[in-house]
């Protein structure tokens, strides 16, 4: 016996201690004196979560609100305009008296629902491209990366541009090009996880026995991929935003008469001269933070379905 406690205590590193400094008082049950990575995987996870659910519910709020004050947004009044930051105006009124914080909430909100459309459609895309490269044999795999290596080779505002204009600006140009120029990078993510399931022994073995093409995608593939695709959609999120508002700003985007993030600051760069730094400053800010929060929100996700990403 005495033989077998300290070879289980070379075998751990700690002579006389099994496994690793684990108790062996007579008596008394087990209990491992060197094990504090569970606890901190766990603590790491609980925080990551924590972030996530902050984050989304941050996010959550501003377009709810943004909805609920587009009335206020439109309502103009100019015996209050140009007025800067007060109690009353927290970001201030723009040159027709309207409310900069409720404009800027109601276009903070008209940004999320196209960036939600438009960062869809693109992971769907995305989905649908990368399960046929990966199942679709050689020549299949072949197109498909030559169209990834083109799209990703023109510049995203570029191409975006393009195609809003192409298809009349608006509302519907913007999210159709977000669409069909966000989708390379999760295309090829998504593509290497399915070529990864693909190599497994059941996948082959499903294959050999007559299992539709479909009923693989449905039923392997899908619940494989799906973390990472849950990730990558929200990390297209941000890039959708931004690139609306980069648009939009340009003046290829949303008309002027939606309320937007990019047709404020646009219309904000006439008065920067006369002082009014309040009508680029908040608006600008708020874009900044929203698109942090989906950033957050993307990188908690990300850890939490990686587990060897959370280190603390």
């Amino acid at each position: 016996m005495a033989e077998q406690t300290e070879a289980l205590g070379v075998a751990s590193g700690v002579p006389g201690e099994p496994f690793g400094g684990a108790s062996s008082v007579p008596g008394e049950p087990l209990t491992c004196l060197h094990s504090p990575r569970p606890t901190r995987l766990g603590e790491g996870r609980r925080g990551l979560l924590a972030w996530a659910v902050a984050a989304l519910v941050a996010l959550v709020l501003i377009g709810v609100a943004g909805a609920l004050l587009a009335p206020v947004a439109a309502r103009t009044d100019f015996a209050q305009a140009n007025l800067a930051p007060t109690l009353e105006h927290p970001f201030g009124t723009d040159w027709m008296g309207r409310d900069m914080l409720a404009r800027t909430l109601a276009g903070l909100a008209t940004s999320l629902g196209v960036g939600i459309v438009a960062a869809c459609a693109s992971s769907v895309i995305a989905f649908v491209l990368a399960a046929v490269a990966a199942l679709g044999g050689e020549a299949a795999d072949a197109v498909v990366s030559w169209v990834i290596d083109l799209v990703m080779g023109i510049p995203h505002i570029v191409l975006l541009v393009l195609v809003s204009y192409a298809l009349g600006r608006g509302a519907t140009g913007v999210m159709v090009g977000i669409a069909l120029t966000h989708w390379p990078s999760l295309a090829r993510v998504l593509r290497a996880e399915i070529l990864q399931l693909k190599a497994a022994p059941f996948f082959s073995a499903s294959r050999a026995i007559g299992v539709s093409s479909l009923r693989l995608v449905a039923t392997h593939v899908v619940p494989h991929v799906l973390p990472q695709y849950l990730v990558g959609l929200v990390l297209l999120f941000p890039h959708a935003i931004l690139h609306e508002a980069s648009i939009t700003f340009l003046g290829f985007g949303l008309s002027p008469e939606q309320p937007a993030i990019g047709v404020i600051l646009s219309e904000a760069m006439g008065y920067l001269t006369a002082g009014s730094w309040w009508l680029a400053v908040f608006p600008g800010l708020a874009l900044l933070g929203t698109v942090l929060l989906f950033d957050r929100l993307g990188s908690a996700l990300r850890a939490l379905v990686t587990p060897q990403e959370v280190q603390r």
